[in-house]
């Protein structure tokens, strides 16, 4: 299954939504007074106000924007389902496509996102999808601390698949 974009996240958040929510989202849209116009969100669908969303807003924003929304009208589900860190919603891509795997266990030793042991572990596991899984199932549960200095890692190691994948 291929990754959820922000766009995509976004829009099934907002399509799960009752009627009488998805009319008090679009009123908190508008309330925030930031961007969103009437004329752009009054009497659409989900689907166009996500697109509002993510044209008036990024789209790592607007998803905090909607979750921000989602939390004030008492939608919690829906803004879990926003929370997806961006290594966790391309975690199938990322295990896959990452290759060079040491240099990028050196740098979570040297900022001390993982033990020397846990180290010698990954770099003992035979594939580079075998060590990123170890990644994944390992130090990359800590939470978005970690996962942010994983990102910055990536992007500096692999900035071309990042980028690729941001376009998701």
């Amino acid at each position: 299954m291929p990754p959820k974009s922000a766009r995509k996240l976004l829009k099934n958040s907002l399509e799960n939504l009752t009627k009488e929510n998805f009319e008090k989202f679009r009123s908190e849209l508008l309330d925030r007074r930031d961007g969103v116009k009437m004329n752009q969100v009054q009497g659409k669908s989900f689907l166009e106000v996500a697109d509002v969303m993510i044209s008036v807003y990024t789209e790592r924003r607007a998803l905090k924007v909607a979750e921000e929304i989602l939390t004030e009208i008492h939608c919690g589900q829906e803004a879990c389902e926003l929370e997806k860190h961006f290594v966790d919603q391309h975690m199938d891509e990322l295990i896959q496509r990452v290759a060079n795997i040491p240099p990028i266990l050196d740098k979570l030793l040297k900022a001390g996102v993982i033990q020397p042991e846990v180290y010698d572990e990954i770099r003992a596991e035979r594939t580079s999808q075998g060590k990123m899984r170890a990644l994944y199932h390992g130090p990359l549960r800590a939470g978005r601390k970690v996962q942010d200095i994983f990102l910055d890692i990536l992007t500096a190691q692999e900035p071309f698949l990042i980028e690729d994948l941001k376009k998701k």
